[in-house]
């Protein structure tokens, strides 16, 4: 479940309970149900804003970060005053989302807090967070955290209703889509820019949040935060807002984060023979295949496969770009004989390769 600024610090004013308290009443209901709840929380930098003597609305990164210390111990004080029962605090960065290792680590971490009937309450690590290492925005977060932990459903809690077929404050007319069965450029096109001054995402981030949860067979619903009917309907098992649904045929865990978690650093033009074998054969991508190298990428790091232009599959690279730039053409045999053979046969081995056509 996510909570966005607007709704727990309106206005940019501080923590309120203006609307926190039909959100928290709802949690704590699903727990009564046996819902396990992971609640992504935002508003860090909104609830330490009014600590600062600063009055523009641009803010300077560092007094940013300064904000967002402040406030992470105000919005989690503020959030354990409306449960009788324990919360915790974890704060993420996209860096540990997108090592594996950690990646594991967070989940054991959330599904023992949830097996302890403890709510975890996640916001990314803004403090510390560089522009390389934050998701930048929590309605991606949520999703993330919502393939981390295998949830059913991920809830968005929002101030508008849901995803408009155009925008409902231009067009008098505009009438909210309640079920959105498949998420295409169609659906993206609806949505706008943020139009709230504190928030850091907008509809397009929702959706594609919904996305990256769907394509993970997680139902993802948009639903007005403000009217605490919402809540009402969704306990009922009504629709208050927008459902994206899940998809038919989810992506299995390491795909996904391939996928949807992993950043592309680079890409490798590949020959016609290689393209045909990764699409048809399934095979891993060796140097002897890779005719040119964009980016500045080091080991571990992802890379989009590209044939003609087109893109074909993303995966893990074993060698960096510098290295793949020396290596690229080149048979594995001469390989062998250039570097020893301390280095894999493998560009990208099989299993750290995933076909972008496969799902979404």
């Amino acid at each position: 479940m996510k909570v966005g600024s607007a709704l727990i610090a309106p206005g940019g004013k501080g923590c309120s309970a203006q609307y926190l308290l039909a959100i928290a009443g709802f949690i704590t209901r699903c727990r009564e149900r046996g819902i396990d709840v992971v609640l992504v929380s935002s508003g860090s930098v909104a609830a330490g804003r009014s600590h600062f003597d600063f009055s523009q609305e641009a803010l300077p990164v560092p007094l940013k970060k300064a904000m967002a210390a402040v406030g992470q111990n105000e919005m989690m004080s503020n959030w354990s005053r409306f449960f009788d029962f324990p919360c915790a605090q974890v704060l993420l960065t996209h860096g540990d989302l997108g090592d594996r290792e950690r990646y594991v680590s967070i989940k054991n971490t959330l599904d023992a807090l949830l097996e302890n009937q403890i709510l975890p309450i996640v916001n990314e690590n803004d403090t510390v967070a560089t522009d390389a290492l934050r998701v930048g925005d929590n309605d991606n977060l949520a999703a993330l955290v919502a393939t981390v932990v295998d949830a059913d459903t991920l809830l968005i809690c929002s101030d508008v209703d849901g995803l408009y077929d155009k925008d409902p404050t231009l067009f008098d007319n505009a009438r909210r889509i309640p079920l959105v069965e498949e998420i295409d450029e169609s659906i993206f096109a609806l949505a706008g820019p943020a139009r709230n001054a504190i928030a850091t995402g907008g509809m397009r981030t929702k959706v594609e949040a919904a996305e990256k949860a769907t394509s993970h067979g997680i139902d993802t619903y948009i639903v007005n935060g403000r009217d605490s009917d919402s809540f009402e309907q969704l306990l009922r098992g009504d629709n208050p807002g927008t459902l994206f649904l899940r998809h038919p045929k989810p992506l299995p865990n390491r795909q996904h984060w391939l996928r949807h978690t992993l950043r592309v650093q680079g890409e490798l033009e590949v020959d016609a023979g290689a393209a045909k074998a990764l699409l048809e054969g399934r095979s891993s991508l060796l140097s002897g295949a890779v005719k040119a190298v964009e980016g500045d990428f080091e080991r571990g790091d992802a890379v989009i496969i590209r044939e003609g232009g087109q893109a074909l599959a993303k995966g893990i690279c074993q060698y960096s770009a510098w290295e793949l730039n020396y290596l690229k053409g080149r048979q594995a045999q001469d390989v062998q004989d250039l570097v020893g053979d301390y280095l894999p046969d493998e560009v990208i081995h099989r299993d750290n390769l995933m076909l972008l056509e496969e799902n979404h």
